[in-house]
């Protein structure tokens, strides 16, 4: 791993938990969304995650963890196939015939603990990239 290996590494896990925020959001937003331009109430999405890898083979593998080939990198974003929600309220406008709602399959007390577990990883990559910027200060400052 390089000098800026460490910093790299970070810098991606910053980038994918900043987009598993969006999303996040972007849930929250559409808590109550009864219908969609795809038809029914709003799904809830989630941010997959999977390592940076310089290859499928132990060879390259090893290999692209000497050329700072680690972090993160977001795959993809699925939708939750869980349920959807139904509320009692006749007087809804997407009620069924028996007064029934379909409502989004959005938690808003997971969507928050999602969002924070988001944001304490987004800190403490910002605290790995502090770390290894030190430690490249420090290394500069032996040559003095």
């Amino acid at each position: 791993m390089g000098m800026f290996g460490a910093i790299d590494a970070a810098a991606s896990g910053m980038t994918a938990e900043r987009l598993r925020m969006d999303v996040i959001a972007n849930n929250l937003a559409n808590v109550n969304s009864t219908r969609t331009a795809e038809g029914g109430p709003y799904r809830r999405q989630m941010a997959v995650f999977a390592p940076r890898s310089g290859g499928s083979t132990f060879g390259q593998m090893l290999a692209a963890s000497f050329d700072g080939g680690a972090g993160v990198r977001v795959v993809g974003i699925v939708k939750d196939s869980s349920p959807f929600k139904m509320v009692f309220d006749p007087k809804h406008p997407d009620a069924n015939a028996d007064g029934y709602v379909s409502m989004p399959n959005v938690n808003v007390v997971a969507e928050m603990v999602d969002m924070m577990t988001a944001t304490r990883a987004y800190e403490a990559n910002v605290t790995a990239v502090n770390a290894a910027k030190g430690m490249a200060t420090k290394a500069l400052e032996i040559g003095r």
